[in-house]
């Protein structure tokens, strides 16, 4: 037929039947309606023109509608029934259900049963379920998709974009997954339960919880039996490919490893469809009692509680959760008052904020020892300098105390190490002293020493040169070569020890003591040598002869 296509008659897209592939084989059947809310709820907000609800109805279903009738002309899907408000029920055949797993990017095992005569009584609990997962869902309308839309439309669309967030995506949801306490998970044994609802929604803050649906038609005493099952699930343990033993739902799904001490099981939340004729708040109260030895926690002294091994069971109501979200304070958690959002029920947090008072006094104790660590630093670093201080030299001259740089000058070394020509000095009253010697000879009249010679300190750069021991000036060259002893003998020099000035000046003192002096009795008879002697002429020289 001209303008019709060949393989999507109804005129479909890749997108809506992909919607119905995702919708489907995450919730096995659902209404046309449900699909299109769930898949693309921009749809929701057009048409509003209509005059009648169904009319409006039947106009934003219309693509998903098409696409429903392409899929059953390949083999992918099926009507099953119908509700009991007259609403057609779709699911997926096998052939659907292996093309929903490419979509869902999930094992082919775990995609559950075609849900084939789900609408022979109406369905009214799958249609519960999934009103449910639309709840926590809460899906946001596309505002690209509506760019060209009255602006009623788009205000309307973009209030439910801007209401509180839901929970994870369509991907994130399995349903009536089987929780074996024996056999495996393809083929459960007896005594095990069925969970209606999985969520899995870590970037959400919701790794793993478990859901059940009821229409208010079970009593207490049938739901305290449903948790019995739960608790012999989540106590069973099997080897995993490691071959150790783990809890058998952790061989499945991924969770958080609890702390030492306090590792719940995986929270369980109880949504009540209230259709029935069993009060919720009356059934709730009698299942805590009957339920407490799976969900009482201990209690300890910080205020707060741990649920090793104990089993968290939130309670709701669909139409409350439907109004609020996931994000409402519309869950009771047994054992504590007053309500709360689903993050804090399924969560601990009075431990949490004792965590954090203890993390913050463990911060602030550690924070007390560094600067209790540092004043003790500060302290023995100021004894320390202060010790240090107390034993700086004072000069001898004005009294000043000296700088670190001549206190280290005056310092030895070693054993080798020469000494300052003024350590009782500073630096400056050591230049003016140096200052107030004249060149030739200090003020006591002692002749100063020339470079290279002994100060009056007795410093001497060079130790073997010989010193004068009556002046203190080095020797020179000369006289210290006159002075060195000749082989194992003693100096040849009279005086070794004396300076050749000292030397001269005691040979004049001699002079002085005696009169004459040794050298002026050799002058003499040199000069007697020189002189020839007249022979006498008396009667003495003849007497002679």
């Amino acid at each position: 037929m001209a303008g019709k296509r060949k393989n999507n008659p109804a005129g479909s897209t890749n997108s809506y039947r992909g919607d119905v592939l995702r919708v489907l084989g995450a919730l096995k059947v659902a209404t046309t309606d449900q699909i299109q809310r769930i898949g693309a709820p921009h749809l929701t907000f057009r048409h509003a023109d209509k005059p009648t609800p169904s009319k409006r109805k039947q106009a934003r279903t219309a693509s998903h509608t098409a696409a429903l009738s392409d899929m059953r002309g390949h083999g992918l899907s099926e009507n099953g029934g119908s509700t009991e408000t007259g609403d057609a029920l779709r699911n997926l055949t096998p052939k659907g259900l292996l093309a929903a797993s490419y979509e869902l990017n999930r094992p082919v095992t775990e995609m559950g049963s075609t849900a084939r005569g789900a609408g022979s009584s109406g369905a009214s609990h799958p249609m519960a379920v999934n009103e449910t997962v639309i709840a926590l869902l809460r899906p946001k309308p596309n505002m690209a998709r509506l760019a060209k839309d009255p602006a009623e439309v788009r205000a309307a669309a973009q209030a439910a974009v801007d209401s509180p967030d839901g929970i994870g995506t369509i991907a994130s949801f399995w349903t009536e997954v089987p929780l074996p306490a024996t056999g495996t998970w393809n083929a459960p044994g007896k005594g095990g339960a069925q969970a209606d609802l999985v969520l899995t929604a870590p970037q959400d803050g919701v790794p793993l919880l478990f859901i059940e649906v009821d229409n208010c038609h079970e009593t207490a005493e049938e739901l305290a039996d449903k948790l019995e099952k739960y608790a012999r699930f989540f106590r069973r343990k099997v080897k995993d490919t490691d071959g150790k033993e783990r809890p058998m739902w952790r061989t499945r799904w991924t969770a958080p490893e609890g702390r030492y001490g306090d590792a719940p099981h995986p929270p369980v939340l109880l949504v009540f469809n209230r259709i029935g004729e069993r009060n919720p708040n009356r059934t709730v109260s009698r299942l805590q009692e009957l339920t407490r030895h799976l969900w009482q926690g201990e209690r300890e002294r910080g205020g707060y509680h741990l649920y090793d091994r104990r089993i968290p069971i939130i309670a709701t109501g669909l139409n409350q959760l439907r109004q609020h979200g996931p994000a409402g304070p519309v869950f009771v958690r047994f054992g504590r008052s007053g309500p709360q959002t689903l993050l804090e029920a399924i969560g601990n947090p009075r431990r949490e904020a004792a965590d954090a008072r203890e993390q913050e006094e463990a911060k602030a104790r550690a924070a007390a020892y560094q600067a209790e660590v540092r004043r003790a630093a500060q302290e023995q670093a100021a004894k320390q300098a202060a010790e240090r201080e107390a034993r700086r030299p004072v000069c001898t001259g004005c009294g000043a105390k000296f700088t670190d740089a001549r206190w280290q000058a005056v310092q030895p070394t070693d054993w080798g190490a020469t000494k300052d020509s003024h350590p009782h000095l500073c630096d400056s009253c050591k230049q003016k002293a140096g200052a107030a010697v004249s060149p030739a000879a200090d003020t006591q009249g002692r002749r100063k020493p020339e470079r290279g010679e002994a100060g009056p300190d007795g410093f001497w750069p060079a130790p073997q040169r010989p010193v004068c021991t009556e002046c203190g000036a080095a020797f020179t060259d000369e006289r210290w070569k006159a002075t060195k002893r000749v082989g194992w003998g003693d100096s040849p020099a009279k005086r070794p020890s004396l300076c050749g000035d000292c030397d001269q000046r005691f040979e004049a003192d001699l002079d002085l003591a005696w009169g004459v002096s040794p050298r002026q009795e050799e002058r003499d008879q040199e000069e007697d040598q020189a002189v020839p002697k007249q022979k006498g002429t008396g009667w003495f020289s003849r007497l002679r002869g």
